[in-house]
């Protein structure tokens, strides 16, 4: 998929027509906020083609108390006062050193709750081709540049069942990351390639994650 205008305002057009399910109250959980961060693939990197258009992932730091080495997107806690769209920029800066500003934002897609105990509001952002990134060693071991065509691999998603739940597992597979991105990830990306990337108005909620991710 092409990096340029067009994807642009074709994700921004189908954000904009979908219907977004929020839940903001009477949950128990701590809201948190999430990038998807579309950006141009890095021309040194062996996976895709010049142009192509990709999205942020980060592989946590091994030394942080919660979630450490795993594979996410960039984000974290809503600060009192701050909007899901402020709290996705400013953990986009913090974690990866790219600083965007509201009109980058392209939309919204559905709040996704967590069994480790928030409900996480997926972002969708639009980086220039020339902004600089700087990963945050304290917060980010690896950060990769995945095209958006490793999203629509034949074989993913992936979605099975456990005997620790009577929901669905989803995972997404992709030899960049040497295996697969595992929910929440997973079900924020999948849903990010279902409205944003094929038009298709598809709901996420219901599907589970790995019980090593409950905690």
């Amino acid at each position: 998929m092409r990096f340029d205008d067009d994807l642009k305002e074709t994700i921004r057009g189908r954000l904009a027509t979908f219907d977004i399910c929020c839940r903001t109250e009477g949950h128990g959980l701590k809201r948190a906020a999430v990038a998807i961060t579309v950006v141009a693939r890095d021309e040194n990197d062996a996976y895709g083609k010049p142009g192509d258009a990709a999205f942020l992932l980060t592989r946590r730091a091994s030394k942080l108390r919660a979630h450490a080495g795993q594979l996410a997107l960039p984000g974290g806690r809503i600060d009192a006062g701050e909007t899901p769209q402020q709290a996705a920029l400013r953990e986009l800066e913090e974690e990866v050193g790219l600083s965007l500003d509201a009109s980058n934002v392209l939309g919204t897609l559905d709040d996704y709750p967590t069994r480790s105990g928030y409900l996480i509001a997926p972002v969708v952002v639009w980086s220039p081709r020339a902004a600089a990134v700087s990963p945050n060693p304290d917060e980010v071991e690896h950060l990769y540049r995945i095209p958006l065509s490793e999203l629509r691999r034949p074989e993913s998603p992936e979605i099975f069942s456990i005997p620790e739940s009577d929901r669905p597992v989803i995972r997404l597979p992709t030899p960049m990351v040497n295996g697969h991105i595992n929910a929440p990830t997973a079900a924020l990306l999948y849903q990010f390639r279902e409205v944003a990337l094929e038009g298709r108005a598809t709901r996420v909620e219901h599907f589970d994650q790995p019980v090593w991710a409950w905690r």
